[in-house]
């Protein structure tokens, strides 16, 4: 049985613990109100931007476009991965390199290469454990603070490894923010932008929508704008809904470090109680037995 020391000594470690949790959950739950309003601000504006793109590509050739032109062999598949930058926000980033990690498997089990790039420290170490994978970039520390700015960046270095055929084919995977209590990894197919025009019935529901539009010069025109652009705010959107996500999985983590905190103070207290009323059981059961042996 450990010392009336150890366990005190113990308990105060667990209450320094839960004071740097709850403070920690604190921090994270104000970091979350901005994130929550940066993408619930910025999803109408991406969500939009796809229905507009989804009705110009339709019926269009996708040759008029490299982003839109599938390649007819595939030899390297490029895997965009954000992630945060720390840890302590519980499985979040693991199911992110978890999904990531997949999908470079799959790709090469069917012969291809895999090359990453990286946004996100947690992200970068991912990627470099990644046998016969190859990181072609890496961005660290950039997910504390960052705008459009970045995304414009990230955005320009994949459409040019893809119109260089450094890759055939573009995956983003991110972190999507649906609640507080729940966050899920995402893969999304950026390049080539997937031809929305053959999408069945919903495609059919479209047509109406289509012919109320004039466009000026062209829709050829306007694909070359707004195609690097769709892949642009992909990824910004990636990088909103991830942050969010990391702030949640983080104030989730804390609050259960906290209230485990609380229920092992309680143990360590039952345990010294114990452990000091043995003590004096014992010191009682000396001075009796001292106490008889004078009357013997």
């Amino acid at each position: 049985m450990p010392s009336l020391k150890d366990v005190k000594k113990k308990i105060a470690s667990v209450e320094k613990t839960e004071q740097i949790t709850k403070a920690m959950n604190m921090v994270a739950s104000a970091k979350l109100r901005r994130a929550q309003e940066r993408i619930e601000k910025f999803r109408p504006y991406a969500d939009k931007y796809y229905e507009m793109l989804k009705d110009l590509s339709k019926g269009v050739d996708t040759s008029v476009h490299p982003l839109l032109e599938p390649r007819e062999e595939i030899k390297s598949t490029g895997i965009v991965i954000v992630t945060s930058e720390r840890g302590l926000c519980g499985a979040f980033n693991t199911n992110l390199t978890n999904t990531a990690g997949a999908l470079a498997k799959e790709k090469m089990a069917e012969g291809k290469q895999v090359k990453f790039l990286a946004v996100g420290r947690k992200a970068v170490q991912a990627a470099r454990k990644v046998e016969g994978a190859e990181v072609i970039n890496s961005y660290v520390g950039v997910m504390d603070s960052y705008d459009f700015t970045l995304a414009n960046k990230i955005g320009l270095e994949i459409i040019k490894v893809f119109e260089d055929r450094v890759v055939d084919e573009v995956f983003l995977i991110y972190g999507e923010f649906i609640s507080i209590l729940r966050q899920e990894p995402k893969t999304l197919q950026l390049l080539p932008v997937v031809h929305p025009g053959d999408e069945g019935e919903e495609g059919k529901e479209q047509e109406g929508a289509k012919a109320l539009y004039m466009y000026e010069p062209s829709v050829e025109g306007l694909l070359s704008e707004l195609l690097p652009r769709f892949v642009k705010v992909q990824v910004y959107r990636g990088m909103l809904d991830t942050s969010a996500s990391e702030h949640a999985a983080r104030m989730t983590a804390m609050d259960n470090a906290s209230k485990n905190c609380v229920e092992m103070i309680h143990k360590l207290t039952l345990a010294y109680n114990k452990a000091r009323q043995a003590a004096i059981t014992a010191e009682l059961l000396d001075i009796v037995g001292g106490a008889e042996a004078l009357k013997g």
